[in-house]
């Protein structure tokens, strides 16, 4: 029980702290950031209970005014941005991927983890975003859809990253991974 807090608050701190690398923001509002792979570590990593509660834990800091969201933003107002969308589909995101890390025990740990990153941590989280983006902007979910593709390949590229860490600490310290516990 002890354990699992600590790593739940030491994940939030991850999410967070992934949040200092430089922001660049688009001009429809949402910003690139390295935080969707605390995310997607968070649910290969955690399993998908305590993914998502990292992630809750995350965003209830941020919904106390805490700025830990990329350019120091936090705060309730944080959930009224374009980007809200993306923010409310984090614990669903880490859920899944940590929910398929926990199930499928396929041919390698690095390929289980990058396959459920990106279901989790991409098409997951983009059902969110782009949803939140069409209401925040007024536009159809097509248009918004087209609109955040621009994402796809920093996020391939932070799914590839996310198997390569997990596969690496299971490797090095297999008992850190609790998704394969």
């Amino acid at each position: 029980m002890e354990r699992n807090l600590t790593l739940v608050a030491l994940f939030a701190a991850l999410i967070a702290a992934l949040a200092l690398i430089p922001q660049f923001t688009l001009a429809f509002g949402v910003p690139i950031t390295a935080q969707s792979l605390g995310i997607m570590l968070c649910g290969t990593m955690l399993g998908a209970k305590r993914g998502a509660l990292a992630v809750l834990l995350f965003l209830l800091l941020v919904a106390m005014g805490l700025p830990l969201l990329a350019g120091g933003r936090g705060g309730l107002g944080a959930f009224m941005l374009p980007s809200s969308g993306f923010l409310i589909g984090f614990p669903v995101a880490a859920f899944v991927t940590g929910l398929i890390v926990e199930k499928w025990r396929g041919p390698s740990l690095t390929i289980v983890a990058g396959v459920a990153s990106v279901i989790g941590g991409i098409v997951v989280l983009y059902v969110f975003g782009v949803a939140g983006l069409a209401f925040a902007l007024g536009k159809t979910p097509l248009e918004a859809a087209a609109l955040v593709m621009v994402f796809i390949p920093g996020d391939l590229i932070k799914a590839v990253l996310a198997g390569l860490i997990t596969a690496a600490l299971a490797k090095a310290r297999p008992e850190s991974v609790l998704s394969r516990a």
